[in-house]
């Protein structure tokens, strides 16, 4: 196991006009968020933030058609990175926060380069040894394979390295979701405390895809490097699906970007997740979406 380092001193923020928009995103989140009483998937895994009134995005409940035609409930945000232009679908739903779930490894993976609790993404990280519910879980793995398999064990490994006082400080300084951990270490993203918007993943992923998190630039990059499941002639997609099962339903996640003509779109689709069926619908969903609205060259 590698040595422990200290989380480095917080580095003054970036300013410019991408921190503008994502602070009026952050607060357009706020103003949309949950009412009182939320529909029985939000109950157990959702929190809301406090209300404000920032300018509103191009809101495109048109294409709620696609959930309705796949019998799903969901909500699917689209932000332009560098010029902060956002689409919803499902504005309500869009500020709601569920728990992050597997999403939780994109910044989970640059907390634990950061703190040193993995050296690279080759380091082979061990698993635990115990009976896991995916066998292609039950075997020791690199962090770029980690990522890759989803391996709950292998992150659990990195989260007790890292210990909650350093969570907490990276989830601060990163400025995730709702930057709670609560006191179970190891399963703080999967069951809760910690929750997150589809507004504000996309917000975070647009500072990580652009180099503006407060951290190491090469530990960006080699996150950014760590999500690339596809490249063609025409884009890259970065991308990671989620799926928590503390809700009844579940929620399920898969957020990401798009690199494409110089530009970058980052997007954030979650849906209610009732069973094997429903998981499987979340990349399909979100490709139909992103090529509905002009993103992917190609249909799903």
């Amino acid at each position: 196991m590698p040595p422990h380092r200290p989380a480095p001193a917080p580095r003054r923020p970036r300013t410019g006009r991408l921190a503008a928009v994502l602070t009026a995103l952050t607060l357009l989140g706020a103003a949309c968020a949950a009412p009182a009483t939320p529909p029985r998937a939000a109950q157990s895994t959702t929190a809301t933030a406090p209300h404000s009134r920032p300018a509103s995005p191009q809101v495109r409940d048109d294409l709620l058609e696609v959930f309705r035609q796949a019998s799903v409930t969901g909500t699917f945000v689209l932000m332009e990175a560098e010029s902060g232009r956002t689409t919803v679908v499902g504005r309500e739903r869009a500020a709601r926060r569920y728990v992050p779930a597997s999403t939780f490894k994109i910044p989970h993976s640059l907390i634990a380069l950061e703190t040193g609790a993995v050296a690279d993404a080759e380091e082979v990280i061990p698993y635990g040894g115990r009976p896991q519910p995916r066998p292609e879980w039950e075997r020791d793995m690199t962090l770029r394979e980690a990522i890759a398999a989803s391996n709950v064990p292998v992150f659990q490994t990195l989260a007790r390295r890292i210990g909650l006082a350093r969570e907490r400080h990276w989830l601060r300084r990163l400025g995730y979701g709702n930057r709670q951990t609560g006191t179970a270490l190891d399963r703080f993203w999967l069951d809760g405390p910690l929750a997150i918007s589809a507004l504000e993943q996309t917000g975070f992923l647009a500072r990580l895809a652009t180099g503006r998190l407060p951290a190491s630039r090469r530990h960006q990059r080699l996150v950014r490097d760590l999500l690339r499941v596809e490249r063609t002639v025409d884009y890259a997609l970065f991308a990671k699906t989620g799926w928590g099962t503390a809700g009844d339903p579940g929620i399920g996640w898969w957020v990401g970007w798009v690199e494409r003509d110089g530009r970058i779109w980052t997007f954030a689709l979650n849906i209610d997740v009732g069973d094997d069926r429903d998981a499987a619908l979340r990349i399909p969903l979100g490709r139909r979406l992103l090529h509905r609205l002009g993103v992917l060259p190609y249909p799903a």
